[in-house]
């Protein structure tokens, strides 16, 4: 390979993600603008009414909110992470995550345009499966003690406000119309973009990487052909496996998907292939720092599961129906720029954000941010009285989300003149 042949596979490679980054920029930024108002108007209390215990009705609701949230699984995680550390049901969050990256019109629309009605049917059929069962299986790998551990580690970040300590707090409503309460929502927001940053960069540009350099004929080599039952078994198995490790995420992965149908693969594992971006390693690394290591590991295995079965269950649907469509030749192209709904929803987007960052940037004015900081190692916005650890340095106070923060920010300042307070309640890493 010349160095000329190189350089044009990475900047083929780097335009792949730009385009799988701009056809989600609106999504992303609908679902942290979510996930920030959720975090500032909706107390703890609230979301144990609406999704607190694990019941039909709060998975039913957790479902609907998911289907009205965005598609994109980075924001739907931020939005989850939110609902359970305010006090809903872990499986309820799960399941809100699960609608809202399989349940939305905005994927379906995609499927339509690629793929074809049958697999728009396919994943609003698999994706209530799925759901139904996430709720049978959680119980089997999801231990309450790992459930609980995980949400006091997030509450003692700082993360769920101060009002539930005991600060007394306006109603929603007068919260939800004063710009205070929107300049500490955008806080939120700018925080969590900000602490996700990394992970995005490195999900978007190894998708790019991966979908230009990866032959769509070694996605293949790993699925077994023309054994019946076993050739539909393994393929749901392989097919979150490839998610996981191509990196795509929400929308991204349909046009992936369209090649690994065209190039064979099965009915059945094209569908567990999309239902799994919500297992991609960029989101696994969240959930970990979200939910410690040991969770983690459980989620992956619970997800793998359900998605598997689901995609299985799909396939033996839609043949005893009749509907499996034939596998046709589709020819992936990158999605060139052009003015179409897309680029309307990323302009609207676009000034959304600036006007978030300009509330965020301008919230002492409006009287919102009094008693919150930004964590200078990851980005967290925490709550200054709950702040699990702190370091003055040169008169100037820092406030962290954790103990494991508050040590890298000294191994970063050693050797200047520091005075560390850390708080005794919630001294924990991110891992």
């Amino acid at each position: 390979m010349t160095l000329a042949t190189a350089a044009m596979a990475v900047w083929a490679s780097l335009q792949m993600a730009f385009f799988m980054f701009w056809d989600t920029l609106w999504a992303l930024v609908l679902g942290f603008t979510l996930s920030g108002a959720v975090q500032a108007f909706v107390s703890r209390a609230e979301m144990q009414r609406a999704l607190g215990a694990r019941s039909l009705p709060s998975i039913a609701r957790a479902t609907g909110f998911g289907m009205i949230s965005s598609s994109c699984s980075y924001a739907a995680t931020a939005v989850a992470k939110s609902l359970f550390q305010k006090g809903a049901d872990f499986v309820a969050a799960l399941t809100f995550m699960f609608a809202s990256t399989n349940l939305v019109i905005e994927l379906g629309i995609v499927l339509w345009v690629l793929m074809g009605w049958q697999f728009v049917a396919s994943e609003f059929l698999g994706g209530v499966l799925m759901i139904a069962l996430l709720s049978a299986a959680a119980g089997l790998l999801l231990r309450p003690r790992l459930v609980e551990a995980a949400r006091k580690r997030l509450q003692a970040q700082g993360e769920a406000h101060g009002a539930e300590a005991g600060a007394p707090r306006a109603p929603w409503r007068t919260r939800l119309t004063s710009l205070a309460g929107w300049s500490d929502a955008a806080g939120y927001t700018v925080a969590d973009v900000t602490m996700l940053r990394r992970e995005l960069l490195i999900g978007y540009v190894v998708a790019g990487f991966l979908a230009v350099l990866v032959p769509t004929s070694l996605w293949n080599a790993l699925f077994l052909r023309g054994h019946g039952f076993w050739t539909s078994l393994e393929n749901v198995i392989i097919g979150p496996f490839i998610a996981i490790v191509s990196f795509v995420c929400s929308v991204g992965n349909v046009p992936l998907a369209a090649a690994l149908w065209a190039g064979g693969i099965s009915f059945g594992g094209v569908v567990s292939f999309i239902f799994a971006d919500l297992i991609s390693f960029p989101l696994l690394a969240i959930y970990r720092k979200y939910y410690g290591g040991k969770l983690a590991l459980r989620m992956l295995a619970l997800f793998w599961l359900v998605m598997s079965m689901a995609g299985l269950l799909t396939e033996l649907v839609f043949q005893a129906a009749g509907l499996v469509p034939s596998q046709a030749s589709l020819r992936i192209v990158e999605p060139p720029l052009q003015w179409s709904y897309t680029t309307v929803l990323n302009l609207i987007a676009v000034v959304a954000f600036l006007a978030l960052l300009w509330l965020e940037r301008n919230r002492a004015r409006f009287g919102g941010g009094a008693g919150y900081a930004n964590d200078p190692v990851c980005g967290m916005q925490v709550e200054i009285a709950q702040a699990p650890a702190e370091m003055t340095i040169a008169g100037r106070t820092y406030y962290f989300c954790s103990d494991h923060c508050r040590q890298h920010f000294a191994q970063q300042h050693e050797g200047a003149a520091l005075e560390s307070e850390p708080r005794e309640a919630a001294s924990h890493s991110h891992g």
